[in-house]
Formats: C-alpha cells, structure tokens, sequence
C-alpha cells in the first residue's frame, strides 16, 4: 500500500494573534491551547509509525530553527525540512513538496497536507476521515477535508456538497469564498456547506499532473527549484531563480476550484484555524464563568472572556465579552466578539515607522543557541539578558562598533577572547573590548544565563561579523 507521508505547512506570518504572534514567531509556534505550540501539536498528529512516514515540513529560512527545536524537543523525526527561499503561496509549497516526496519516496505516495497551526480533535470520525480520504486518493482523486459548520462564521470559505461517493467522499458542487454574516447563516439553514479547512489528502502522481495540466508554470518553477535544492545543515533550501518564477497564488485557486478529479470528505470533529482570538477561546477549557486564562491573571465578576499574559499579573474586574492579552512591550484590549478586528489594527501598526517593530519581533529573541530580552536600552548603551542551552554556543564573532560585559547569573560560561579560554560561573564577569574576536559557549547541563551591557556608537544587531558558526550562518 501506497505510503502515506504528511506535508506540514509552517511558514505563515499571520499576525492576527497580536502582540503574541509576530512575523518572527507567529502563532503555530506558540502554546495557544495546552503546553505544547500548535505546530508540535501537528507533528504528534502525524506521528503514528503505523500510518504516516515522517513528516516533510515545508517554511522558511527565518523559522528552520524553531522547526526543527521544536520537533527536538517533543522527540519527533522529520523526514525533510524544506526551506522557501521566497513566499509564493501554498500552489507552490505542495507542488514542491510533492516533488521531494516522489524522490525521496516514490511516485506512488499520498501526501496528508496540513497547516502547522490548527486545532483538531483526533477521535474516531477523525480517524475515519484518514482512512477514507487515503483511499480515494490512491484512487486518482484530490481529497479536500469539510468540516460541518457549528456557527455562520465569516473567516473561512465554504464547501457545497454534491453527490455521494461510494466509500464516504462526495463530489464538490462549487467552493464558496469567505461569506458575510447573513450568507453564511442562509448556507447554514440550507445544508450541505461544509467549512474549507485546507487540509488535504493527495496521490503523488495525480496532483502532480493536474498541477501540470492546470498550472504548468507552478509545476515548471517547482520543479526547477527541487532539482536545483542544496543541503544546508539539516535542511533543503530550494533554488531561488527557480521557486521565484512560480506564481503567487493559493493550490485553491490554482488546482482544487479548477480540477474534475476534487472530492470531499465531510467530518465532524472538533476543528479550528485558531485565526482569532475569540476562536482561540473558543478552543479552550473554560471556567465557571465562561472565561479563559493564561499566565499570572486575576479575574472578578468577569464573564465570557479572555485573558492571556506573558509576563505582568493582569487583573480584570467586571467586564464581559473581553479580550486582554499582554506580552512583554504590547498589549491589546477589546471585545472578544470583535476580535477579527486585530487583523486591521496590525496593519495600521506595521504602516508607523514607530510601531512597525511591534509587529515583526519579541522583547524575547530565540535563536537556535537559546535567546535573549532586551532589558534596558538609552544613548550609547543596551542591557541583555542572555540564555543558551545547555550544549550549545554562539558563533566566533566581533564587532565595530561596541565593547560588552558579561556577567553570568546562572550556570558556567565557557568564554573565548582572542584565543584565550576563560571559564566563568556565577556572579563571576569578563569585560570584551570593541574589536576583539570573541565567542559564548555552555558546557554545563542547566541553562546558561548572563546579563550583557554593551556600550558604543551603534548597538544595532547587524554589527555582527560571524567567523565561525555551528548553524550556518558565517
């Protein structure tokens, strides 16, 4: 039987769980519902040996660490992370990755493809919609996921159903885009429509060919971006004169509202795109009074709300139908039945040259070593907060525009200056004058932490000259 290998699409931007996903850490990296982020509660959806092959994770060279960490850190094997050089929408992502696979695992395999950031409830119609979507799939066919509708939500598309297929699929009568609120409502008493969730189950060889019979200048920039691939430490990053040709238009658009060969399977289980806050309370355990909450939070006489936090204890009194949600340098209020609103406040952020950092980047910056958090910043100085994991190290580095303190909090340092090795611990400190060529490792097994002062002209994070580095990026 045809080897069923899962596609995993991870590399979104949304930013419409604002100020906590940002384009440097978007949402299916984030733990929205339970302690795990979505994307590894993806990975641990596929995971199952006696169905799945490992999974081919398909992103960009921003997130390769966080994908592959992550993955790590749950103890989960990927076959191949591919790296899009630039965004060209998902024809092209699962064009690309049905190419890797057909290589990689033969023409003759189905690809699951599915987005890192939903939440699904795996239970047994869940489990039954696999068996029956591999099936017609390896019968030629181009199976789309349907969920039934709960409510007349307006952010997703629809599905209208057509005839039943023997085995459990249905034809597609017609895609619907996103309706308005009185559309969806009438779809809804009518019957028959089903939310696209875009998830699929494709044949290899099929999609394939409908790709090239319905978007042969996607399938031709794919492929010449595959075969052109080049390793780069554990990933694949595909040619960028080759995926850059491809048009930037959804596998909606470009295959599924095109193709004869589409078919259905209509489900029920719990599902979610978590794109808004309120789906993201919707998704979760609520309390007695309807509320949700994460972090150090403190609700009275509070109802059918939401309340997330990162870092400072918010308190909320009185209020109903209310979104709070605090990161470290940002926080958003408003109702939680506007919460599609987000989307528009972003924009308008991201538009002012004095807010557009708020939409890119953390306080927190994770990198593949660990990360930092800017603590203190003023004229001609910047205070750290530095963390790297145990085993790792950062790259042999100067800079020209700035000297550094260290002084370690937590754990041992294993500090390079010029050639010299100096081992720090606790409360112990080292001074880096400006120009020296220098290097941060930990050897312990805790995590290292440290305070970093700088001092200089520019502090800027491009005032990096990389010598030597262990992640690719001298």
């Amino acid at each position: 039987m045809a080897m069923i290998v899962p596609v995993i699409l991870a590399g979104g931007q949304g930013t419409r769980l604002w100020p906590m996903s940002r384009a440097a850490r978007p949402k299916q990296f984030l733990p929205l519902v339970g302690a795990a982020s979505l994307y590894q509660k993806t990975l641990e959806r596929v995971s199952d040996p006696a169905r799945y092959a490992p999974a081919v994770i398909v992103t960009n060279a921003e997130y390769r660490f966080l994908v592959a960490e992550q993955a790590e850190e749950i103890g989960v094997a990927t076959s191949a992370v591919l790296l899009e050089p630039v965004a060209r929408n998902t024809a092209a992502a699962i064009a690309a990755a049905a190419l890797f696979v057909a290589e990689k695992f033969g023409r003759d395999a189905v690809i699951h493809v599915l987005a890192s950031d939903h939440a699904v409830e795996v239970d047994d119609n869940y489990r039954w919609s696999l068996e029956v979507a591999a099936a017609a799939a390896r019968a030629g066919r181009l199976v789309t996921f349907g969920i039934a509708p709960s409510a007349p939500e307006t952010g997703y598309g629809y599905i209208e159903a057509g005839s039943p297929r023997e085995g459990g699929a249905v034809e597609v009568a017609r895609f619907v885009e996103k309706p308005d609120r009185a559309r969806a409502a009438e779809m809804l008493a009518k019957g028959g429509y089903y939310w696209n969730s875009g998830t699929f189950m494709l044949g290899v060889e099929s999609f394939l060919a409908e790709v090239g019979r319905l978007a042969p200048e996607t399938l031709a920039a794919a492929t010449a971006a595959v075969e052109a691939a080049r390793a780069d430490l554990d990933f694949i990053r595909l040619d960028l004169e080759g995926f850059s040709k491809a048009p930037n238009i959804s596998v909606d658009y470009a295959i599924f509202e095109k193709s004869d060969r589409v078919v259905m399977v209509p489900v029920s289980y719990a599902w979610s795109d978590l794109g808004s806050w309120d789906a993201v309370w919707k998704a979760s355990p609520h309390d007695a009074g309807g509320n949700v909450s994460r972090g150090d939070a403190t609700l009275s006489n509070t109802t059918n709300s939401l309340v997330v936090t990162e870092k400072a204890h918010v308190a909320v009194e009185g209020l109903d139908d209310v979104a709070v949600i605090a990161s470290e340098d940002a926080i958003y209020v408003g109702r939680l039945s506007d919460a599609q609103k987000v989307g528009p406040m972003v924009k308008a952020l991201r538009a002012n040259p004095a807010t557009t950092g708020l939409t890119e980047i953390h306080r927190t910056a994770y990198r593949p070593w660990g990360g930092y958090a800017s603590i203190l910043s003023g004229d001609r100085f910047q205070v750290k907060r530095l963390f790297v994991k145990p085993g790792k190290k950062l790259s042999l580095q100067k800079h020209h525009h700035r000297a550094e303190h260290w002084i370690v909090v937590t754990g041992t340092a294993e500090v390079t200056i010029d050639g010299t090795v100096t081992m720090l611990t606790e409360n112990q400190s080292t001074y880096l004058p400006l120009g020296c060529v220098h290097r941060l490792a930990n050897p312990g097994k805790i995590t290292l932490e440290l305070i970093e002062v700088q001092t200089g002209s520019y502090l800027g994070e491009d005032d990096i000259i990389r010598i030597e580095d262990e992640f690719g990026r001298a």
